[in-house]
């Protein structure tokens, strides 16, 4: 393959809005932009081709007809955007504006009507579209960057729609390295933001071949030592007990545990499940409980065979803090019971050593520092507790001496006592990764895409994964502007060597079934693929329409011009409700209510659960239902609860008279309604009604507040405070204690709120801006 390196000087795009000798020219990018401007595109290129580079091309074009809406589905990705285009767009910076978290939504309105760039999170775009505060009818293109995500409940979906709606001149570009290899499911992808053709180059392309940096790729076997594979052995009796349990009470037909997937494991819970909601035998809840027991077995079994001893005694850890705990589930407990089980545990921890493919993935790293000691590698894991297990090591063998600098790289969420990375610590790393004080980086999933990582020498999957898509942005840290290597440890025997070869047929079909959609079509096949839609759509006009017709319904067929308006958290985005009730034409204010999700009147507020939430509030200690709804009773007349979904019983170890009791303090020594819905389009018509008759026809305006409370004077002044800023109690009583009256609180100036402990510049302005602007009808 040609080596870029020896090709000759580079020319650069010549453009208006362009800076000079910025824009390398390569023919490929400006053949798919040209293609772009016609037409709304999927583009696929390997990482590294400058999808970006091509999104600027087909920016420029339509920068005249519109404005440009850039969509990256996290924060670093869209600075990084944001940041590229103006370092190579001559516009004035003031009208490119990047949209996160951080702007508050009052001032976004104001600089989405100033900007011709809006570089942001679609999430942000989302929430704006669902109040009412922007609108996409002037927006000349959407690029969607990753726009692999635009599946189910994610944002991309909803933005492509009300695109679709309001745009007087719509053009979409969604650009990916990886669609997927299930053909069904990109054409889904296709369908969802409007995208007509794909556009895809391989590495193997002859326009693409000079640009592209050569990748060796190399697969290591590692024998699984025989004392790891005598406790395995063990863990596959225990299992295979298990799996005769289920045999016998006739929900699996196969009677080896190693011939049954995880995915087969887990939709025989949704089978269980829903049988519990129509019978409650003792032999559904032994099954469910079986079914959870074969699923914590069988993850013992593969942290034993791929990941190592460390990962395997953390996991052991975790399952015996959850047997010993009032909340710990009936699996747990069983599990902790079996001699067998506990004999593999003892075992394993006694064991001294570890997985062999520790000392491999060292002796890797030393030859490739000792041969290169400017090198930046990656080595990806897909469990927490072995990048751990991986630093430590290496920090215990004082790594640092061989050159070897080490650091762990994994995502922001934190249960229990482990704990993410923040988005700035993440920051923070990669910078050091770039400048050098690290030079091996330890990460999990959260490296794969979203974030800023500069290119780097080699690529080392500690273990291979059965995902295309993963698979290949993985690969794709490497190799990106000089030569690049990737290795993958497999260990031999176990599910590492399916994964592997797995992962590669997906990645052959995924290149097949983008070549075949990216191909042109002949008139002949549009004509073929006009009259089978007029056949189908005839078919469908002469059958009845069934339930999930009706489900599609039913938040549509409302009245129009009733105006209604509800107050909505901003965590209820992450649902559909919201969408449906926009849909319905009602008026959404996203607000952060403190109590409940939804506010339709002064007197009523809703609490959304699903059945998993509902459940998960009764053992977890920090999302105390009751607690919820004693706050939601105080301050509002009526509070309702509504539980969404079907089932409550046998799920998460709760007997169902525990779930009846709480149900009944609710709903007797509480007074507070529980309604059930089906879906999300249940609950939002269920919403739409009660706001319809709350509203309607004295059309009361709501206070997102509720009644004011009963209560002290006190009380009255602490709830009259935080309510300027939504600030919380703690503040309000800071802010009280140090002006002594309310009255004193907001006539202060900007400068001695903040002089306030936990008041800072933000919370001040908006609590004068509050007192002191102008009120309008």
């Amino acid at each position: 393959m040609h080596n870029p390196a020896s090709t000759t000087a580079s020319k650069f795009i010549l453009h208006p809005l362009l800076k000079a000798g910025v824009v390398e020219r390569r023919k490929y990018q400006l053949d798919i932009a040209k293609e772009a401007t016609k037409n709304s595109l999927m583009v696929v290129l390997p990482t590294g081709l400058g999808k970006t580079t091509i999104a600027l091309l087909v920016l420029v074009n339509r920068l005249a007809i519109g404005k440009i809406l850039f969509l990256a589905p996290t924060r670093p990705l869209v600075e990084q955007h944001s940041a590229f285009l103006k370092k190579v767009l001559n516009v004035d910076e003031s009208r490119i504006q990047t949209f996160t978290g951080s702007i508050l939504a009052d001032k976004r309105g104001k600089l989405w009507d100033e900007a011709q760039i809006m570089v942001s999170t679609p999430q942000i775009i989302e929430n704006d579209l669902l109040s009412n505060r922007i609108t996409l009818s002037d927006v000349a293109l959407i690029i969607f960057d990753e726009c692999h995500r635009a599946v189910g409940n994610y944002s991309y979906v909803y933005i492509a729609e009300k695109y679709a709606e309001q745009a007087k001149a719509p053009l979409v570009l969604g650009m990916t390295a990886s669609p997927g290899s299930d053909r069904e499911k990109i054409q889904e992808i296709c369908t969802v933001l409007g995208v007509e053709r794909v556009e895809s180059r391989t590495e193997y392309d002859h326009d693409v071949a000079p640009f592209i940096f050569k990748k060796g790729f190399e697969w290591r076997g590692i024998d699984v030592p025989v004392e790891i594979r005598s406790q395995k052995r063990v863990l596959d009796e225990v299992l295979a007990e298990r799996i005769e349990e289920l045999r016998k009470l006739g929900f699996i037909r196969k009677k080896k545990g190693k011939e049954i997937s995880k995915t087969e494991i887990l939709a025989l819970r949704q089978i269980i499940v829903a049988q519990l909601a129509t019978q409650k035998h003792a032999d559904l809840y032994k099954a469910l409980s079986l079914q959870a027991e074969v699923l914590k077995i069988k993850h013992a079994i593969d942290l034993i065979e791929t990941q190592g001893i460390f990962a395997v005694k953390r996991y052991f850890e975790r399952l015996r803090a959850e047997a010993i705990s009032k909340e710990g589930s009936k699996a747990a407990k069983r599990l902790l019971k079996d001699e067998k089980f506990v004999e593999a545990v003892r075992a394993i921890a006694s064991y001294e050593g570890e997985h062999p493919k520790l000392n491999a993935l060292i002796e890797i790293l030393q030859q490739e520092i000792r041969e290169n000691p400017d090198t930046r590698i990656i080595v990806f894991t897909n469990y927490r507790d072995t990048a751990e297990m991986i630093v430590s090591a290496l920090h215990g063998m004082n790594a640092e001496m061989a050159g070897i600098r080490a650091v762990k790289f994994i995502g922001q969420a934190s249960k229990d006592a482990d704990k993410g990375l923040k988005q700035k610590e993440q920051v923070e790393i990669i910078d050091q990764f770039k400048e050098g004080v690290y030079n091996v980086l330890v990460a999990t999933s959260v490296a794969e895409e979203g974030l800023d990582i500069p290119a780097t020498d080699l690529v080392l999957f500690y273990e291979p994964i059965p995902s295309a898509i993963r698979s290949i942005q993985r690969k794709g840290r490497t190799a990106r502007r000089k030569v690049g290597k990737v290795i993958v440890l497999i260990a031999k025997g176990t599910k590492d060597e399916a994964y592997y070869w797995l992962s590669r047929s997906k990645e052959r079909a995924m290149r097949q079934r983008i070549s075949e959609m990216g191909a042109p079509r002949t008139d002949n096949e549009y004509a073929g693929e006009e009259r089978e839609e007029a056949v189908n759509e005839a078919e469908l006009a002469a059958k009845p329409r069934g339930k999930e017709h009706e489900e599609q319904r039913r938040i549509t067929d409302f009245e129009n011009g009733l105006n209604l308006t509800i107050f909505v958290d901003p965590r209820e985005t992450k649902s559909g409700v919201a969408r449906f009730l926009e849909k319905a034409g009602m008026d959404l204010k996203l607000r952060n209510l403190g109590i409940g999700d939804y506010v339709v009147s002064d007197k009523v507020c809703i609490e959304r659960k699903t059945t998993t939430d509902f459940l998960d509030s009764l053992i977890n200690k920090r999302r105390n239902l009751l607690e919820q709804v004693l706050r939601m009773r105080k301050e509002y007349e009526k509070p309702v609860l509504v539980i969404e979904g079907e089932s409550l019983y046998g799920q998460r170890n709760i007997h169902p008279n525990v779930v009846r009791a709480v149900m009944a303090t609710i709903a007797l020594d509480l007074s507070v309604p529980i309604i059930q819905t089906r879906d999300e389009a249940d609950t939002a018509s269920l919403l739409y009604i009660i706001a319809k008759r709350e509203q309607q026809p004295s059309k009361t305006e709501i206070n997102p507040h509720g009644k004011k409370p009963a209560a002290s004077l006190k009380e009255q002044q602490e709830y009259f405070i935080s309510a300027l800023s939504n600030i919380g109690i703690v503040t309000t009583r800071n802010l009280l204690r140090h002006f002594k009256t309310a009255e004193n609180v907001v006539t202060a100036s900007k400068e001695d709120l903040m002089d306030v402990e936990h008041v800072g510049e933000k919370t001040a302005e908006h609590i004068k801006k509050v007192v002191s602007s102008e009120y309008e009808e």
